[in-house]
């Protein structure tokens, strides 16, 4: 891998880390100020919204992957951290990944914000560049 492949890498991965940070903090926020419930509920829906924005910018000014392939790095990003840092480090335990709230279905949305907001700038890049 060179060093341009390198860089590409680090930014796409950058920005799932930011993005899986930012649900972090709604997670962190949330369980000091509201029930657990609530603060899934809230991350559930926070999660796409958070994802979605940092996809804009990224493919906005870079733009080195396929909406397809974003999704899934974004998604990947998320799933390792949560998996090695949040299950093994801070709870030491895997319970959460039996929440459907808790991660499942903020990862599927995560994915799909992902995807079709990929979907949503690449077009619209196109139409704009043709027109």
């Amino acid at each position: 891998m060179n060093n341009i492949q390198v860089k590409k890498l680090m930014i796409i991965l950058a920005h799932g880390l930011v993005g899986w940070a930012l649900c972090g903090a709604i997670i962190w926020i949330g369980v000091a100020v509201t029930s657990m419930q609530n603060t899934l509920i809230l991350h559930a829906i926070g999660a796409p919204i958070i994802f979605g924005a940092i996809a804009s910018i990224y493919f906005r000014a870079f733009n080195y992957t396929t909406p397809l392939q974003t999704a899934i790095a974004f998604v990947s990003v998320v799933v390792f951290m949560d998996f090695f840092v949040v299950a093994l480090l801070i709870e030491k335990s895997f319970e959460m990944f039996a929440s459907l709230l808790g991660t499942w279905i903020p990862w599927a949305l995560i994915f799909a914000s992902t995807y079709l907001t990929g979907l949503f700038v690449t077009k619209r890049a196109e139409t704009t560049t043709v027109a």
